[in-house]
């Protein structure tokens, strides 16, 4: 049965169905940052995962979404990760890292850090950066990408530009809580993908 809806601007009522109202009320979505997003219009390949030394945060974010994508059958995502500074550069997933993500059934091998480039910042669909800080190095190094979110814009529990806080300085407890914040960050965003909800910031595919 059609709704009827006031059409103030010409004093005139149209009917509506239920199934133009559902319509409209899917075509946007709030994401949790709070913005109104265009849905069903994003469909990302390739995501970036970007931390300090790329030893600890981003592998972990790249191996928890590698998984989480795949078992939501997601399996046309590529998921990569990189550093902002050159200290780490070869080295290994953070032993500490390697034993929480193998506790937790994600995979830890395979892995070299490296320090991101211009080029795979414009290659990418999107670009998740840890901290704020970890953005603003990247602006610098490619002033002109519009690509970029804060890991934490997928987590509707994080307040508002909190980012993911690097627990290499602590003890391997802390790496289990950044696991948890990461697990929960992703799940968002896999859930915004599943969606095709386009992040605030990054551009349109």
């Amino acid at each position: 049965m059609a709704e009827i809806r006031e059409t103030a601007l010409i004093g005139q009522t149209i009917p509506v169905s239920t199934e133009e109202r559902a319509s409209e009320q899917s075509s946007t979505a709030t994401g949790g940052d709070g913005t109104t997003r265009p849905q069903g219009t994003w469909e990302p390949r390739h995501i970036i995962f970007v931390c300090w030394g790329n030893i600890c945060r981003s592998p972990m974010a790249e191996r928890i979404a590698e998984k989480m994508a795949s078992d939501r059958g997601l399996d046309h995502l590529v998921f990569s990760s990189a550093a902002t500074s050159r200290e780490e550069i070869g080295h290994p997933i953070d032993p500490r890292a390697r034993r929480v993500l193998t506790a937790a059934g994600y995979r830890a091998d395979g892995h070299a850090a490296h320090q991101i480039t211009s080029t795979e910042i414009h290659g990418a669909d999107l670009v998740i950066g840890m901290e704020q800080l970890h953005l603003d190095r990247m602006r610098r190094m490619a002033p002109d990408a519009d690509n970029f979110a804060l890991m934490t814009d997928f987590d509707p529990t994080a307040a508002p530009g909190s980012g993911i806080d690097d627990p290499w300085y602590g003890p391997e407890s802390g790496f289990q809580v950044t696991l948890t914040l990461l697990e929960r960050a992703v799940s968002g965003l896999l859930d915004d993908i599943d969606r095709g909800i386009l992040p605030a910031g990054p551009r349109q595919a």
